[in-house]
């Protein structure tokens, strides 16, 4: 969808691989940009959008967008960051930023996270994408017709093989190098448990929502939550576990340094709460809710 000049409903332009702000990754046919601004990628004001809504779209930046490495042509784009307030300038651009994106047929993956940052991420959580929906396109094609006793193929996110610690486990999950730092901490005294807990939930008409907690002193629990939402797009595979493994992610990032998060700490009781608060709208839920045993006194 590169720019023809005229009324021809194309809206995205390519972009050029220029020399100063060239792709920060490369990979399955793919580059990255990070930090690009919509006005380089919307040569102009798609069908409903409003005037305000366009003038105000072309100075958001996107956090990486992810083109066909032969054409330049843009496949989808990526934010991850905080999620603005709903009312708040940040959460208007965010709104706005989607509306334009869906009004040029652009993919995006949008990642909130108190904790996660393009610039620390983005690169790694690109890179899981697209080989995950490289993966699933593979195991669609190659599969073998539904008869009885025949095996789905594994899930991106289930290939099993060695991890960072030794043991064997699903080499794909994001959050292992910080299990892996929890095990470290907890034998260095640092943490009182080692165990990075975690749950999931897809909303029936919202985003995947992982949550994962650590216990660093006693009774005291360090915990992060991350949603990751598609919009015109497929993270290939569940993106509820997605969000899940990234919170871990945020929890290893925390782990590296714990001076300071005393405040941030809840007690087990608070997150026990919040998970039966969770729960409570388990009929809103794709799936509905697989964590009651975490529910147990």
């Amino acid at each position: 969808m590169t720019r023809t000049g005229g009324d021809d409903g194309v809206w995205l332009r390519a972009l050029p691989a220029d020399a100063g702000r060239g792709p920060a990754l490369r990979r399955d046919g793919h580059v990255g940009y990070p930090d690009r601004r919509l006005s380089e990628l919307v040569h102009r004001r798609p069908p409903g959008i409003t005037g305000n809504q366009w003038s105000s779209a072309l100075r958001e930046s996107l956090d990486v967008v992810v083109c066909a490495a032969d054409t330049g042509q843009p496949v989808f784009a990526v934010e991850i960051g905080p999620a603005g307030e709903p009312g708040g300038p940040a959460g208007r651009a965010e709104r706005m930023k989607s509306a334009v994106c869906a009004a040029v047929g652009l993919p995006l993956l949008l990642i909130s996270s108190p904790t996660l940052r393009a610039a620390d991420h983005g690169r790694r959580i690109v890179e899981y994408v697209l080989d995950a929906r490289r993966y699933a396109a593979a195991t669609q094609t190659g599969a073998a017709p539904d008869e009885p006793g025949t095996e789905p193929p594994v899930g991106f996110r289930d290939i099993l093989g060695r991890l960072p610690d030794g043991r064997q486990g699903p080499v794909n999950d994001l959050g292992a190098l910080a299990r892996a730092a929890a095990l470290e901490a907890y034998v260095g005294r640092r943490l009182v448990d080692p165990i990075v807990r975690g749950l999931h939930v897809r909303w029936r008409t919202g985003p995947g929502e992982g949550w994962s907690w650590v216990e660093v002193a006693p009774d005291r629990c360090l915990v992060e939550r991350v949603s990751v939402r598609e919009h015109g797009f497929s993270c290939g595979g569940d993106p509820a576990r997605l969000a899940e493994d990234l919170a871990a992610v945020a929890i290893g990032d925390r782990l590296r340094d714990l001076t300071g998060v005393e405040p941030h700490l809840v007690s087990r009781a608070r997150v026990r709460a919040d998970i039966l608060r969770l729960r409570s709208h388990r009929d809103e839920f794709d799936d509905g809710f697989a964590f009651d045993h975490l529910c147990a006194d």
